[in-house]
């Protein structure tokens, strides 16, 4: 966690989600981090195949990706392998890498530090069990950087109703983190847990919906201690609460038209939080298949939400909770992008299929009261993400 290194950081960990996603097709593929940039491959990674079909194991396959973004100041690039093996037609075990390497000079960076690099480091493990129409999981993975160590085991739970027309899911997830800071002695540490509920209802075979809860409960040091406030001009430490609570609701309608080859899919999500932030989020997608071995999908994603209460962009006084993080200020997002696929092989060996898949998406972010010191215009810029991924079945 170097000096606000938050929008890239976000980033990365979408780019991980998205391939823990392409394996794990019982998962909700549309899972987002709150105020952060979402990558439009989330949209398509599970559409084409179909909607997911809880009470069967995910398929045996290897994908290996590299992600690079670059926006606001922040380069951020790495790769991801992610492995899963059945047995028995009951049992899975995945096993996953992800890195992302960070450099660059954010906007606090540039008016409060020197540019900087790091490293993170992530490993994974996951294991499944299916009985009957239920499908039980747990994973636990470990991340490592130089000022920051996460631990986080995750537990869930699905069971297909009414014969698979229904779907019921059930997570909980446990996360222990220890924050650090290289230039002092200071250590820190944050609790947090997650719960997530979530139904998907199949309403005719070409329409499926579906409803989503998730809350999350954190406590610790949950402020970068890096970053600075502004009181009259004068930079002090920020200070946040110890606490804080958030809830996200979710709705989200897939269309399949024709025989199956066009896609549609649109979501909506409200999110809170006990520090005041409202947000609300809109995406949608349009996918078609090309050819028998080519795939193409456009989206799009539209974010906005309210501050802090306790964010300013410079105070009239001290407080004893101040922040100037521009992910808690009033700020709206929006990008767009495409993805393309193609298929490379079939029945090659041991290997059933190979794929490739090219990912862009060029992301706005415009910030309504956070100001670039520099200049005192509030403060906007533009980023792009690339993706590229091979998937091998087997």
């Amino acid at each position: 966690m170097a000096p606000n290194n938050h929008t890239g950081a976000v980033v990365a960990a979408i780019s991980e989600r998205l391939l823990f996603e392409l394996i794990t097709s019982g998962a909700n593929a549309l899972a987002l981090l709150r105020g952060g940039p979402t990558i439009l491959a989330m949209l398509f990674a599970v559409v084409i195949a179909g909607p997911a079909v809880a009470a069967t194991l995910p398929e045996e396959r290897a994908d290996a990706l590299y992600h690079y973004y670059s926006g606001g100041g922040i380069d951020v690039q790495g790769p991801a392998l992610l492995v899963r093996k059945n047995f028995a037609e009951k049992y899975s075990v995945t096993a996953s890498y992800y890195q992302d390497s960070i450099s660059g000079a954010s906007i606090d960076v540039v008016t409060n530090a020197s540019a900087y690099s790091e490293t993170r480091n992530q490993f994974g493990l996951g294991f499944d069990y299916l009985y009957g129409d239920t499908l039980m999981s747990i994973s636990y993975t470990q991340s490592d950087e130089n000022d920051y160590e996460a631990r986080t085991l995750d537990v869930g739970l699905s069971h297909d109703f009414f014969g698979g027309m229904s779907t019921l899911a059930l997570g909980f997830s446990r996360g222990d983190d220890t924050v650090m800071r290289v230039d002092t002695s200071f250590e820190d540490t944050v609790d947090r847990f997650q719960y997530r509920l979530g139904w998907t209802q199949i309403l005719s075979p070409t329409f499926v919906a579906a409803l989503s809860y998730e809350g999350i409960s954190e406590e610790g040091f949950l402020n970068n201690p890096y970053r600075s406030a502004r009181v009259l001009g004068a930079s002090v430490q920020e200070r946040y609460p110890r606490t804080r609570t958030s809830n996200a609701l979710g709705i989200q309608a897939n269309k399949y038209w024709g025989d199956r080859s066009f896609v549609t899919r649109v979501k909506y999500r409200f999110y809170d939080d006990t520090w005041g932030i409202g947000a609300h989020n809109i995406e949608f997608m349009f996918s078609r298949r090309l050819s028998e071995k080519t795939e193409f999908g456009v989206g799009g994603r539209f974010y906005t939400q309210t501050a802090a209460n306790f964010y300013s962009d410079n105070f009239a006084q001290e407080f004893r909770y101040m922040a100037r993080d521009k992910e808690l200020s009033d700020f709206t997002s929006a990008s767009i992008g495409g993805r393309i696929s193609y298929e490379l092989f079939r029945d090659r060996g041991r290997l059933a299929k190979g794929k490739v898949t090219l990912i862009f998406d060029r992301i706005h972010f415009d910030y309504d009261n956070f100001s670039d010191i520099r200049s005192g215009e509030l403060y906007e810029f533009n980023a792009n993400v690339i993706q590229i991924f091979f998937s091998a079945w087997y």
